[in-house]
């Protein structure tokens, strides 16, 4: 698969390398994963695995051809007894994924035995999750607005945050001693890193603050909102410094190019809009049937795993998730 300029190259030669790349490879590859609706799709570190979780109560993980992106499902855990609502993968371990779930627990799998390692039960119906970049954390929020930051090794709780508005997305930033959330407010909050003590709250949206992704570069964070923006932030200066405005649905999934240079938003609009990082500029539009739940871009390629409300003829949920950007056979 022929690569886009880096980073270091001209802007505007990026975008042109970048339109003529997905002109070139518009394919949509549809994979089946599971019986009902698929929530959330992640990449392993090294994108050689794809997991995803759906309304079904399963975990598919797939294994992802290194040259050709082709996935094949290697095995579904069905061992959740709700809805599987957040996926994530170890940042610094291939092979270690965790699954949070409607039924009060988090459960972590050894993708190269396709095991469960351990179940570690929560006090409520959990809908957030993230991995700290070292690979030391994993955080876990419920419908109560009840954050559990859980140590993956001993399996135990570090220590509980119980917050008095709507809990969004949350994240660390990729130094790992600052952690992020969003809220219902329109508001982000920055919490220092182990001490959990509030730093900055920003007034980012009007309205509900739904997601948040961070640069992988480390010189920017995203967040999409209710009022159906995205927006760019400077992480030093924590201003916002960009907007993104072509989806008309609020926006519930983000995700970053590996480069940093692209930036794709799902929403309930039927296209995934992919802009460049610096200007804004489209990239162009991935075409779908359904509102999109979950976005991720593979870690070293320029594909796009995504989750749809599909339906299949009979007007059933497909299972299926989708991939964008891989080359024709």
């Amino acid at each position: 698969m022929a690569a886009i300029a880096s980073r270091s190259s001209n802007p505007s030669t990026y975008l042109s390398e970048a339109k003529a790349h997905f002109q070139k490879h518009p394919r949509l590859k549809d994979v089946l994963a599971h019986r009902q609706k698929a929530h959330s799709v992640a990449w392993n570190k090294d994108g050689r695995r794809l997991a995803s979780g759906s309304m079904d109560n399963t975990v598919a993980v797939f294994s992802c051809d290194k040259d050709s992106c082709a996935v094949s499902r290697d095995a579904l855990y069905r061992d959740h007894s709700d809805i599987v609502n957040q996926v994530c993968w170890n940042p610094q371990h291939p092979d270690q994924l965790v699954s949070a779930s409607e039924d009060r627990s988090i459960r972590l799998w050894d993708a190269r035995t396709n095991r469960c390692m351990q179940t570690v039960k929560t006090s409520g119906e959990n809908i957030n999750l993230t991995w700290s970049p070292d690979g030391q954390t994993i955080a876990v929020g419920n419908k109560d607005d009840l954050i559990a930051f859980i140590d993956p090794r001993t399996y135990k709780s570090k220590a509980e945050e119980q917050f008095k508005f709507e809990v969004n997305e949350i994240t660390w930033n990729n130094d790992n001693d600052l952690f992020f959330l969003t809220n219902g407010h329109g508001c982000i909050s920055i919490l220092s890193y182990p001490d959990l003590k509030l730093q900055h709250t920003l007034n980012a949206h009007p309205a509900n603050c739904i997601s948040i992704k961070m640069d992988p570069t480390n010189k920017y964070f995203a967040t999409g909102s209710a009022d159906a923006l995205a927006t760019l932030w400077d992480l030093d200066e924590l201003v916002c410094v960009r907007t993104f405005s072509r989806l008309d649905w609020p926006v519930r999934s983000l995700s970053f190019s590996h480069d940093g240079q692209m930036l794709a938003s799902a929403s309930e609009d039927l296209f995934i809009d992919i802009s460049m990082v610096e200007s804004a500029e489209a990239v162009c539009q991935v075409q779908c049937n359904a509102p999109t739940f979950s976005v991720a871009w593979h870690p070293s390629k320029h594909v796009l795993a995504f989750a749809c409300d599909d339906k299949d003829k009979h007007e059933r949920d497909s299972g299926s998730i989708r991939l964008f950007g891989i080359p024709a056979p």
